[in-house]
């Protein structure tokens, strides 16, 4: 029987479509100062939408996980991604964004979600309501991905070639000794960090494998002493040069393709689904998680 999960994977080159056609009047202006803030999953992707916004030239930008949210800085705009809109840390933001002294001028704030009936609706200026793209299982795959998708578009990036990977890594097979490796790691560089920490993530919730995530060029540094037999370095993106040599040195296998590295996401979510079932675990399920993190008062 197919996983909310697997459906949810399985949608998201629609999704982006949907996500195109959206009005982006409530983003971020160029020229804006802007902090994009989330949690888990949401803070990964507004690390690779932060990164690409200042590439595009759109203005700075920071990404910080919401509980570490420096509101004492002159911001023009906080953007909060929250896929249930009920998340504690980003609520706890929005309203101490609206609380600032007149003297201090308050950001403008902005929150992409996918329920409008949540309280992130009454607390953000301007809310992107992306029902479409919620998902019933705890792990957020869809969601996460259309938000980006709709965020490069609104800085003039055409998707049409990511789409087109998308729809291709859904149907590539997934080789039986990714499924069956000790470990893996993911590495980015620029935007793609960001989807090389999410990557992470993701393997860990559904299946709860051993994953790490580093910068393309830190992982010489340190982290490549853990490369060996049976474990997968997997680069989203072009790798730097002589690191293919270095890991396959090791006798590791290392990863990259030229997909789109949004669409190569994909195949990692297909990866760690595979997996889950390898384990007699449930994806949609994650062990100890919940749709929404939400702490007492």
């Amino acid at each position: 029987m197919t996983t909310h999960t697997e459906a949810e994977i399985a949608s998201q080159p629609d999704c982006w479509r949907m996500a195109l056609a959206l009005s982006t009047q409530a983003l971020p202006s160029p020229g804006e100062r802007v902090a994009v803030i989330g949690c888990g999953t949401s803070w990964f992707i507004a690390q690779a939408y932060a990164t690409l916004r200042e590439q595009a030239g759109h203005g700075e930008t920071d990404a910080f996980p919401a509980s570490e949210t420096p509101l004492h800085r002159p911001y023009d705009r906080v953007l909060a991604l929250t896929r249930s809109g009920t998340t504690t840390e980003v609520l706890d933001v929005l309203r101490r964004a609206k609380a600032r002294p007149a003297a201090a001028a308050a950001p403008r704030t902005t929150a992409i979600t996918a329920d409008p009936d949540t309280p992130v609706t009454g607390l953000a200026d301007e809310v992107v309501v992306l029902d479409f793209a919620d998902e019933k299982s705890v792990v957020q795959t869809r969601f996460a991905t259309t938000q980006l998708a709709l965020l490069r578009a609104h800085l003039g990036e055409d998707l049409t070639q990511a789409i087109t990977d998308a729809e291709h890594a859904l149907t590539v097979p997934i080789p039986a000794e990714l499924v069956a490796a000790e470990q893996l790691s993911f590495l980015g560089t620029g935007w793609t960090y960001g989807l090389a920490r999410e990557a992470a993530l993701k393997m860990r919730e559904a299946s709860r494998s051993w994953t790490e995530a580093y910068l393309a060029m830190e992982y010489r540094h340190g982290p490549i002493s853990i490369a060996g037999p049976n474990r997968i370095t997997w680069m989203l993106g072009t790798a730097p040069d002589g690191l293919r040599d270095q890991v396959e040195a090791t006798g590791g296998t290392l990863l990259e393709t030229t997909l789109d590295p949004m669409a190569e996401l994909i195949r990692i979510q297909r990866l760690a689904v595979a997996r889950a079932h390898a384990g007699g675990l449930d994806p949609d399920q994650p062990l100890h998680l919940t749709r929404s993190v939400i702490l007492p008062a």
